[in-house]
């Protein structure tokens, strides 16, 4: 076999006298994973894989033929299920809350609830503290996350506008700091908010699509939606009344209420992608869980490349009476994702149909290219489920971080954490 490289990424031909060519590209990363049944998230049957340098470098029906020697793990799946590593587009990561008081901080997400819950890919931001936590840490945090082993992006700003920022304006941070895709998350249609107008959304909107374009990032305005009537009649009103396109809005907490989900979905053919949280419902709420919310939205026809699924991990999930004081306080956790995807699966759903809002929706939206799918070229992000639907092994970018559902690598800190604990 020998390894060719192409504009479309790296890719395998037969040719057994050229097998060295891999040593070029590393000898201590090289992995592989045999009788897996890849989905990428299409369903390919079974397969076998070979990573080498955090990339899938091969997949196919042909077991690649290497020494045991050179391989850093070689793994038999025996047929169970391999999905892309899930792609988080809404996670704290420096911690969310503060809604009563700053004993309600939320402390930072350690890795390893990422890993444990499958997401190899995540996207951080600011909520409604983004005045003691700022854009400079939450710049900061996404370095530590991205140096202890796994991809991470952010978004500048806040709830609030003006939006905190690093260099002084949106554009700015989206073309400067590499690690910032675009604004988020600005609060509409909530008391915590600004109560921006359509002239103040619209500035903000061009900021992020023009630094989009000038960089090839995402260039989007990500949308907190609170439980304020209404709704996303400001988007509507900014898409009416400008020439902004409707990808730069990406409003989030869509299921929060049934009949913003309803506005949301009406949303997403005008072409806006639409995000879900992942949080608890009750059974008496005026709100739909993710995974209820996902099966309508594909059963009512509508384009099922615009929805995402999100956790809101290290987030406050506050709840407020009519006179906006507090009532009670939970905050997110990353497990809600691969929680909804087996109750997706329970409910009768195919593997094929519900990842895409978990791992190539997003990706794709972010404009993460090698996120989200598997095959040659594709980032070595994976994730293998167990027969109950659980998360059994991860693999962050060419790294086993979980095997057999155990934490093989922690944050840097996490160890010391334990051991006081112990």
């Amino acid at each position: 076999m020998c390894l060719q490289v192409s504009k479309f990424g790296m890719r395998w031909q037969p040719n057994p006298s050229t097998i060295h060519s891999l040593f070029l590209i590393t000898i201590t990363m090289l992995h592989r994973i045999q009788n897996a049944h890849i989905y990428d998230p299409a369903d390919r049957g079974v397969c076998h894989l070979l990573v080498a340098a955090g990339r899938v470098v091969y997949l196919g029906s042909e077991m690649p033929e290497l020494s045991q020697n050179l391989l850093a793990s070689d793994t038999d799946l025996e047929g169970l299920r391999l999905i892309p590593g899930l792609v988080d587009g809404h996670a704290h990561t420096n911690g969310g809350g503060g809604e009563a008081g700053f004993k309600t901080r939320v402390p930072p997400v350690p890795l390893s609830d990422f890993t444990r819950a499958g997401v190899t890919t995540v996207v951080g931001l600011l909520g409604t503290d983004d005045l003691t936590r700022g854009t400079s840490a939450l710049v900061a945090r996404t370095r530590a996350l991205r140096e202890e082993g796994i991809s991470a992006w952010c978004y500048t700003g806040g709830y609030h506008l003006p939006l905190t920022t690093l260099t002084g304006s949106a554009r700015s941070d989206i073309v400067h700091i590499d690690c910032i895709l675009g604004v988020g998350e600005l609060a509409l249609s909530d008391h915590r908010s600004s109560q921006p107008g359509t002239a103040e959304l619209s500035r903000v909107a061009s900021e992020a699509h023009v630094a989009g374009l000038m960089t090839g990032k995402a260039g989007i305005v990500h949308l907190h939606l609170g439980d304020g009537d209404r709704g996303l009649a400001l988007v509507r009103q900014v898409l009416d009344k400008t020439e902004l396109p409707p990808r730069v809005f990406n409003p989030t907490h869509c299921n929060r209420r049934k009949a913003l989900f309803e506005e949301a979905c009406e949303l997403s053919e005008r072409g806006s992608w639409i995000d879900l949280t992942a949080f608890p419902v009750g059974p008496d709420e005026d709100a739909w869980s993710a995974a209820d919310g996902l099966q309508r939205y594909l059963e009512k026809g509508h384009p099922p490349e615009q929805i995402t699924i999100s956790s809101d991990g290290g987030g406050c999930l506050p709840e407020f009476d009519h006179q906006g004081q507090l009532l009670k306080m939970d905050y997110g956790r990353l497990m809600a994702l691969p929680e909804t995807l087996a109750e997706l699966l329970a409910a009768g759903l195919t593997l094929d149909s519900i990842l895409p809002p978990l791992s190539l929706n997003p990706a794709r939206l972010l404009r993460l290219h090698d996120k989200g799918w598997l095959g040659p070229g594709s980032a070595a992000d994976l994730v293998v489920l167990d027969d109950d639907h659980s998360v059994r092994d991860v693999m962050a970018l060419g790294v086993w971080h979980v095997r057999a559902g155990q934490v093989v690598i922690r944050g840097t800190f996490e160890p010391v954490a334990k051991e006081r604990e112990s």
